[in-house]
Formats: C-alpha cells, sequence, structure tokens
C-alpha cells in the first residue's frame, strides 16, 4: 500500500502496510535512523517523534493513522526553536553518556519547551516521565531543560 506522509517538511511515500509501526517506517524504508527502537511496547521514551507537536512513541504508532499530521524525528527537530535551544544545552551540558535514549529524550523536552517556555520541576517530571535513561543522567537532563528555556 502506498501512503504519503510529511516527516521534518518533506513529503514521503512509502510502500508499506497501513499497520506498519511508524518506527520502523523511519528506520528500515526511510533511513532516518536517529529514532531508536527500545523496548517496543512504548514505555521507554526511546522512539519519540513528534506528531503536530506532540511527542508520541512511533513503535507502536500504525503508519495508517498518521493521514495529513506532520511529523518530525530527531533529525529535524533542530529547525525548531525548542529543538535548537534543547539541543544546544544538552551539549553545552554534556548530557549524553551512551546516547541510546537520547534522542527521544531531546523530543520529549523540545515538546516541552514549547508548549511551556519556563517548566517548573513538576512540569518537567511530568513531560519526562516514561523517557528511561539506563545511564542515569535525569540530573543532567533537568538542568539542560532549565538551562534551555532560560536561553535566548
Amino acid at each position: 500500500m502506498s501512503i504519503t506522509i510529511e516527516i521534518n517538511g518533506e513529503r514521503e511515500t512509502v510502500d508499506v502496510a497501513a499497520d506498519t509501526p511508524l518506527l520502523w517506517t523511519l528506520r528500515d524504508v526511510i533511513g532516518l535512523t536517529g529514532t531508536k527502537f527500545g523496548c517496543g511496547i512504548a514505555q521507554c521514551g526511546a522512539c519519540t517523534v513528534h506528531v503536530d507537536g506532540q511527542p508520541v512513541r512511533s513503535c507502536l504508532l500504525p503508519i495508517g493513522s498518521i493521514g495529513d499530521r506532520k511529523v518530525t524525528t530527531i533529525e529535524g527537530v533542530g529547525a525548531t526553536e525548542a529543538g535548537r535551544k534543547i539541543q544546544k544545552a544538552w551539549l553545552g551540558l554534556e548530557v549524553v553518556q551512551c546516547g541510546y535514549c537520547q534522542s527521544g529524550q531531546i523530543m520529549s523536552a523540545a515538546a516541552l519547551l514549547a508548549k511551556t517556555p519556563d517548566p517548573n520541576d513538576a512540569d518537567i517530571d511530568a513531560a519526562m516521565a516514561g523517557n528511561i535513561c539506563r545511564c542515569g543522567t535525569y540530573v543532567r537532563i533537568r538542568a539542560a531543560i532549565k538551562q534551555a528555556a532560560r536561553s535566548a
């Protein structure tokens, strides 16, 4: 089945079944490998992308359900103001250790800043809940979100 979706501002037509998870379409068909497979049950956050600016878990989201909504991946989030700020803070504070979960962490944090430009600790906790970091960089993640919120 031929499905056309908008990813990072570009229209992509793919030949996949409508029930194919968005994650596998992004990684295996389109070649955008920044979005990671973690748990496969939408619990870890490694596969987080934005659909119309909202963070979603792509490992269980069928591509056929996307329709005309816009998908943004880690490869495209830097084109947004919130994404640029988050990425700059992530690098500045050296948040990453192994890096595997970081694309999902960045996508959740960018969605938070786009919606709540000056988040408090409760906002950060709520937005980042379900994003698991096996290396335990949570303190640096929180600091990077706060730094990004303060940046011009």
